[in-house]
């Protein structure tokens, strides 16, 4: 099967509960910082916990990009004004303790937030003292949602992926054996690894069907030596489960070997700096991802909104990021909890209502919050397109190739 560009790994994922995001103009965030209490035409008040200044500032700007997007489709819902209201964590941990008690005396109905796992585990006691609910939108650390029933999230957890690309090489791919690739002293990478040699080896009911387990010193430069063992093995997928830098290192000096093996990585590989760091020499056919968010085609009629939206606002050639996309989810979520929770709710009737929501159409899925865990089904049919359809946990996924 040719893939002609980057193989993106578009996928459900089982993941643990979770929280969300949003932002403003200076002038709305200094109004909404200092209020104190909502306003008398204010029904649902959303609260946005994220570093909008600082060394992450600019890494949660998709984040509050999308939950603005969604604020100006859905200003409203059922006839109630949505307001958000910020609180700026500065991107230190320090001020995140802070800033989330801040906007706790706010009172807020939901909260969305925050960029960077951190500062949404410091947030986690806090808003479960306070019985707020919160979503996370690209807190990928399990850490976040953990003895935290008020958190939910709207993303993969590092270790589903390491099982969603199990999957892949698994039933796609049709393969029995394959090798993995990890930089020492790494949990991140470990967890990642961990759920992708569990789940191969169980399927294929084989303790020996990685073939090839090589490990690294995170910042090395020459991977000659893994690399040879890995082509030795006669593998044709590696889990890469490092960082993007390594990864990309990796890939380019395998290309140089003349390897004819698929790497397969994180959601990191979707950015633009990662693909930046890829030779010439890379053939796309030899990388697979699991990715968030894909802008190729549409999957309901809230992506379609969810685009029409976007091009509207930042131009038809500018396409979302994925965490542009969960926060727009995040918000959907959110304002449609308060509202299906009743008049004046409390934060466990709000709570109770996200972890009984069903089916959920968003931009980046059709999404389902289950005790403890979220279903994301991302159905794809647009044509061009290679899709393949099969089960994890009982629930349906799709691979989809970008053509």
């Amino acid at each position: 099967m040719k893939i002609r560009k980057i193989a993106a790994v578009a996928v459900t994922a089982v993941l643990t509960v979770t929280m969300l995001t949003g932002c403003t103009t200076f002038n709305n965030f200094k109004e909404a910082f200092l209020q104190q209490k909502k306003s008398s035409d204010v029904t649902i008040q959303i609260g946005i916990y994220e570093p909008m200044s600082g060394a992450d500032s600019d890494a949660a700007k998709a984040e509050i990009k999308g939950i603005e997007l969604a604020h100006e489709v859905y200003p409203n819902i059922g006839g109630k004004i949505v307001e958000l209201v910020y609180s700026d964590n500065s991107s230190d941990i320090d001020a995140a303790e802070t800033a989330i008690n801040n906007l706790i005396s706010k009172k807020p109905d939901i909260i969305l937030g925050s960029y960077g796992s951190v500062y949404s585990m410091i947030a986690g006691k806090p808003v479960n003292d306070a019985k707020i609910p919160a979503i996370a939108i690209t807190n990928d650390n399990p850490l976040v949602t953990k003895n935290y029933p008020y958190y939910f999230r709207v993303c993969y957890v590092d270790s589903n992926q390491g099982d969603l690309l199990a999957k892949y090489v698994l039933e796609q791919k049709q393969e029995t054996t394959a090798g993995v690739l990890i930089p020492n002293n790494d949990d991140v990478a470990m967890a990642m690894a961990t759920t992708f040699v569990d789940r191969i080896e169980a399927e294929t009911e084989n303790e020996d069907a990685i073939t090839a387990y090589e490990t690294y010193k995170p910042g090395q430069k020459d991977f000659t030596k893994p690399l040879k063992a890995i082509q030795e093995s006669g593998v044709k997928s590696v889990l890469l489960p490092g960082d993007s830098v390594d990864s990309a290192n990796i890939i380019n000096q395998a290309a140089d070997l003349g390897m004819d093996v698929m790497f397969l990585g994180s959601t990191d590989w979707s950015s633009k700096e990662f693909r930046s760091e890829l030779s010439s020499s890379v053939s796309k056919e030899h990388l697979a991802f699991v990715n968030f968010f894909t802008a190729d085609d549409t999957i309901n009629q809230e992506s379609e909104k969810f685009l029409e939206a976007y091009h509207e606002k930042y131009g038809k050639d500018k396409e979302p990021e994925d965490s542009v996309a969960l926060g727009y989810d995040a918000y959907l979520i959110a304002i449609n909890a308060v509202n299906d929770a009743g008049n004046d709710p409390s934060g466990n009737d709000i709570r109770k209502v996200l972890a009984s929501a069903k089916e959920f159409q968003g931009a980046s899925g059709n999404i389902t919050f289950i005790q403890k865990v979220i279903r994301c089904d991302r159905h794809r049919s647009a044509p061009g397109k290679v899709k393949n359809s099969f089960h994890i946990y009982g629930r349906t996924i799709l691979i989809v190739f970008k053509s």
